[in-house]
């Protein structure tokens, strides 16, 4: 399929193929929607098999942040960029290159974290464009939006939970944690404070490690997705529920921090048809992007309203999963109506 045909299968409004010829970072930026706000959306850094990959990665998570951006009640449109990895060797020059990139856009596309990048990074695409958040704290900004994300998908896993006809108390439920970085991390020290029975995996030995001390039993990653829990919670990289796992499951609850978990649109009526309660990605892990939006809100940065705004997730979640029941629909499906509703009116 032509570039332009997939953009149009998607609704996209802009993607940008960018190469820097002095350090030579590669990069795709995908601006999907803009009717809400200038589109927000993280920076990845991933090592993918090849362009086609990289062009289908950005293309969803840009989606997916249109969609989180609404569900979240946001005033901002989605986007997404993905570095090739791997960075050039001089990674300050990269993101001076990126930031390039960035400012660019004009303020169409506002940066942030994802997959592979530190506050540092941001400070340093700061130097080149003011079109870039998740700075530290000490420096004016909102600081690491991991720790938000795992609050939201925290308080989204109770009304899961409800959802399921299961204890939302957690104490004894069982949670298998697919990937063990900041966001799993996060999630599984909560989890432990109170009494969930965790176990965990990670394709890094600094990420087992970190989960171990945390408290949790530690299996393969092969293993991880089919554990027999009440809850699977997928932290790592998105497409991992497909028709191939789906089957296989032994839970009944997904609810994780992970972008784009389902490998197609069917895979949600798959899981609706096994009965397992699946709280839309999207809607569950906005608390990143709530946290590091909201150094753009007038007045600048505000914790107490970026908890508030975590927090509601939960309500969000019980609306979506009642709304699907009532309906005889799936989660994913109202999910995406209520955020195109909200994108759609403004436009």
């Amino acid at each position: 399929m032509e570039i332009l045909e997939r953009m149009a299968t998607g609704d996209h409004e802009e993607v940008a193929f960018c190469r820097d010829r002095n350090t030579g970072l590669r990069a795709i930026v995908a601006i999907h929607d803009t009717r809400l706000g200038p589109g927000l959306g993280g920076i990845r850094i991933r090592e993918y098999g090849d362009e086609n990959q990289a062009m289908t990665d950005v293309l969803r998570l840009s989606q997916a942040m249109s969609y989180k951006n609404a569900c979240a009640g946001l005033d901002f449109g989605g986007a997404k960029a993905v570095l090739l990895a791997p960075l050039p060797a001089d990674r300050r020059a990269a993101f001076l290159a990126m930031g390039r990139i960035v400012a660019g856009f004009a303020g169409r596309y506002v940066a942030t974290e994802d997959m592979g990048m530190t506050e540092p990074d941001i400070a340093v695409l700061n130097e080149v464009t003011p079109h870039a958040v998740g700075r530290a704290r000490d420096a004016g900004g909102s600081g690491d939006p991991s720790p938000h994300t795992a609050d939201g998908v925290f308080a989204g896993m109770r009304a899961a939970l409800r959802a399921a006809g299961l204890d939302d108390g957690f104490a004894g439920v069982r949670v298998a944690v697919q990937g063990c970085g900041k966001v799993g991390l996060g999630l599984i020290r909560h989890l432990v404070a109170v009494g969930a029975d965790v176990v965990a995996a990670d394709t890094d030995e600094s990420g087992v490690a970190a989960a171990r001390e945390a408290g949790a039993g530690i299996v393969s990653p092969a293993e991880i997705l089919f554990q027999d829990v009440e809850v699977i919670a997928p932290c790592a990289v998105g497409a991992v529920l497909d028709a191939d796992s789906i089957p296989a499951l032994r839970c009944r609850v997904v609810a994780g921090g992970a972008n784009n978990q389902l490998a197609t649109e069917a895979d949600a009526a798959r899981l609706r048809e096994r009965g397992i309660v699946y709280a839309p990605d999207f809607v569950i892990n906005a608390g990143g992007v709530i946290n590091v939006g909201d150094e753009l809100a007038p007045g600048g940065y505000d914790p107490a309203r970026v908890a508030r705004r975590v927090a509601a997730i939960e309500t969000t979640l019980e609306g979506i999963f009642a709304e699907a029941a009532e309906a005889g629909r799936t989660t994913a499906e109202i999910a995406v109506a209520r955020a195109r509703r909200r994108i759609e009116a403004a436009g």
